[in-house]
């Protein structure tokens, strides 16, 4: 089922996390004013493999965060880990000022993973109210977010009659149902044409002005300039935190996936991310990431 609720933890600098219990922050981090997620030296085994390697990161409220990197790089391990449904092997996570998977979240982060869980023996509508009424919201809403995946005209439709991307964007539906503060969205524009595509950056970048903060994994580095800021993943690793501007100065181009490959091939991993703060003060705008 889609899970309108889990939560994120702001991401720390990584210089004094260690040597506190699990699952907590510094002074520093934790009362930081305005930022929804805050990682400090996150790691994930799993077997003998390090899926995800020492990352510590901050995401500000009310941006647009994406998560880009190729298959395989752990952006759906790391989503799940600030969600709070992956076990973590040391680090911690805080979200909206609690520690990741906290009960109390469930109303305030939202989830829409890459296999959409929508109850196929009903129809649209039926299936987003389901998901609304969870979160005490009415039928209205349901319209309301039915419309912002532009479904409404098939609200009386059978999920399971619907094409692949229509199934996806009942489930996006069913998360926006909620109005959480903080959603993640793990490759959301999937299988969508690029008209439907370009509709839904406009709405995720009204939900930011409206104070919405959404982390959004994508494997296509063009849409990376719908974005405020950038995390690159790359090999388990955080390869950097910047800027859809100051990736293409990085880079010496326009061009973001041409800019992703030059940064990977300058060894700039080895700097563990610059904030966002410093790309802020290179001179890119706090907007919605400069060039679309």
């Amino acid at each position: 089922m889609p899970v309108p609720g889990p939560a994120v933890h702001p991401p720390v600098p990584a210089a004094a996390a260690r040597g506190r219990a699990p699952g907590t922050l510094s002074a520093a981090s934790a009362d930081t004013v305005g930022d929804s997620v805050a990682v400090e030296h996150l790691l994930v085994h799993r077997g003998k493999a390090d899926v995800l390697q020492d990352i510590s990161f901050r995401i500000p409220a009310g941006r647009i965060t994406g998560l880009l990197g190729p298959s395989g790089s752990g952006k759906t391990t790391l989503i799940r880990a600030l969600v709070g449904v992956q076990r973590i092997t040391s680090g911690q996570v805080q979200v909206l000022g609690l520690p990741a998977g906290d009960p109390a979240l469930r109303h305030d982060v939202g989830y829409v993973t890459q296999a959409p869980s929508v109850y196929r023996d009903l129809n649209v509508l039926d299936n987003v109210r389901y998901f609304g009424a969870m979160h005490g919201r009415s039928r209205a809403d349901a319209l309301e977010a039915v419309a912002a995946v532009g479904l409404d005209g098939f609200l009386r439709r059978r999920a399971g009659d619907l094409s692949g991307g229509q199934f996806n964007r009942v489930s996006l539906a069913c998360a926006l149902v909620a109005k959480p503060k903080l959603l993640f969205l793990d490759e959301p524009t999937v299988g969508l044409d690029p008209v439907l595509r370009a509709d839904l950056w406009a709405q995720f970048a009204q939900m930011a002005a409206g104070g919405t903060t959404l982390v959004i994994s994508s494997h296509v580095m063009e849409e990376a300039g719908h974005c405020d800021s950038l995390l690159l993943l790359r090999e388990a690793r955080l390869l950097a935190q910047l800027t859809p501007a100051e990736l293409r100065r990085r880079g010496g181009t326009d061009d973001l996936e041409l800019a992703f490959l030059r940064l990977i091939q300058a060894g700039e991993g080895n700097q563990a991310g610059p904030a966002l703060a410093d790309a802020d003060a290179a001179g890119t705008p706090k907007g919605r990431g400069g060039k679309r």
